[in-house]
C-alpha cells in the first residue's frame, strides 16, 4: 500500500533564510560594491543551515519525531528502535530476544541490505515488528547530497522494503541523522515523516556493553526513543555484537519500571 504524499511547508527557520538570501542578492544588485559583503552573510547563513543539519535531534529544517506522543508516554510505552540491518548474524538473534520478552521493535532497514536477505525481512514483519525506512545506501555523504540523489535514495528504499515487508515505510531515519533542508521536501513527497531517537548508546562505536546500557537506561521514561543497532554493531571483548548484550538488561528494565516496547507504527498516528 502506498503511502500519500503530505504538503511540504518550509519550517519559520527556513522562511527566514530564504528571505534573509533574498535581501543578500537584492543588496548586491542595488550596491554592486557591497559583494564581499554579502556574500559572506550568504555563507554564514548557510553555514547555521549546516549546522542544524548535524543535530540529529533539531527541528529547524523540519518535523523530526523525537519522542513518542503524550498519549503513548501515559500507557507506558516506549520504542527501540534498530538500524543498519538487517544482519544475518545479528538480527534473527535481536528477534529471538524480543520474542522472549514479548517485545515489539522497529527496525530501520537499508534498502541494499534488505534487497539481499529478504527472508530476514519478512521475519521482522512475521513476528510483529515494523520496518521503516533508512535510505538505499546508508552512504556517510548522505548529508550533501542534492535532491534528486536524496530521493533516489529515499525512494528506491522504499519501493524495495514496501515490496519485501508488504507494507510502505512511514517513517525515515537518516544516516547517522545527518541531513540537509532538501531532505524534508522528499519525505513529504513520499509519505514519510522523519523520525530521529530520544536516547542512544553509540553502540556503533563503544564496545562496552555496561557503558552503552547505562546510556539507554538512565532517567527512561515512557516517550523515549531509543537506538541501538543490529548493523555495523560495535563488539564486546568477548566478540559478541553489543546489542545483544545490552537488549536483554535493557527489556527487563523496562518491565520492571512497568514500560513495554511498540512499534513506532503502532504509537505514532
Amino acid at each position: 500500500m502506498l503511502v500519500p504524499c503530505r504538503n511540504w511547508k518550509p519550517t519559520p527557520a527556513i522562511r527566514l533564510s530564504l528571505l534573509f538570501l533574498a535581501g543578500c542578492v537584492l543588496i548586491t544588485l542595488w550596491q554592486p560594491g557591497l559583494w564581499p559583503w554579502t556574500t559572506g552573510m550568504a555563507f554564514a547563513n548557510h553555514m547555521m543551515l549546516t549546522i542544524a543539519g548535524l543535530v540529529p535531534r533539531s527541528k529547524l529544517l523540519g518535523p523530526n519525531i523525537t519522542r513518542l506522543p503524550a498519549e503513548a508516554a501515559r500507557r507506558g510505552e516506549v520504542a527501540i528502535t534498530i538500524d543498519d540491518g538487517p544482519d544475518p548474524e545479528v538480527t534473527p538473534r535481536v528477534l529471538d530476544i524480543l520474542d522472549r520478552h514479548q517485545a515489539k521493535a522497529t527496525f530501520f532497514c537499508i534498502g541494499k541490505l534488505a534487497a539481499q536477505h529478504p527472508e530476514i525481512c519478512r521475519d521482522i514483519v512475521r513476528r510483529g515488528h515494523s520496518i521503516e525506512n533508512h535510505s538505499l545506501s546508508h552512504n556517510w555523504y548522505f548529508s550533501l547530497l542534492d535532491p534528486w540523489s536524496i530521493h533516489r535514495e529515499v525512494n528506491q528504499a522504499q519501493i524495495i522494503l514496501g515490496r519485501i515487508a508488504g507494507r510502505t515505510p512511514r517513517f525515515f531515519r537518516a544516516t547517522a541523522g545527518l541531513r540537509n533542508p532538501e531532505l524534508e521536501p522528499v519525505l513529504a513527497h513520499c509519505g514519510l515523516r522523519l523520525c530521529s531517537w530520544s536516547k542512544r548508546g553509540f553502540d556503533t562505536q563503544v564496545n562496552d556493553a555496561d557503558a552503552v546500557y547505562a546510556s539507554l537506561a538512565r532517567d527512561l521514561k515512557g516517550g523515549d526513543i531509543l537506538l541501538l543497532h543490529d548493523g555495523s554493531a560495535a563488539r564486546t571483548g568477548a566478540g559478541q555484537p553489543v546489542i545483544l548484550d545490552v537488549l536483554p538488561r535493557l527489556l527487563d528494565n523496562l518491565a520492571q519500571a512497568k514500560l513495554h516496547s511498540v512499534t513506532l507504527h503502532s504509537a505514532v498516528p
